[in-house]
């Protein structure tokens, strides 16, 4: 596991603090349904020292996880019912 040499003192992707930052630029598998540990991890896209895509993974122990001073930030609308009509055009396939 590669951990970057100068990581941020806060998660570029929340804000927060986190316990530890590693680096992947393959797959892998998170799971946190029975994880003790980490509440959660945040994802930053970068570049890995030879240029190709990689993921820093900010771990988040559960007291860093639950400290927060905004409302949750979930982008996720419910389906608005429309009676069968079109609610707008869509360009994709």
């Amino acid at each position: 596991m590669y951990v970057p040499d100068d990581p941020p003192d806060a998660c570029p992707a929340c804000g927060d603090g986190y316990e530890s930052v590693s680096r992947h630029a393959g797959g892998f598998v998170v799971n946190l349904l029975d994880n003790d540990r980490y509440s959660r991890v945040c994802f930053q896209p970068v570049e890995s020292d030879e240029g190709d895509a990689a993921l820093d993974c900010y771990h988040h122990v559960h007291a860093e996880a639950t400290k927060t001073d905004e409302e949750p930030t979930d982008t996720h609308e419910e389906p608005v019912e429309t009676h069968g009509e079109p609610t707008a055009e869509r360009d994709d396939p």
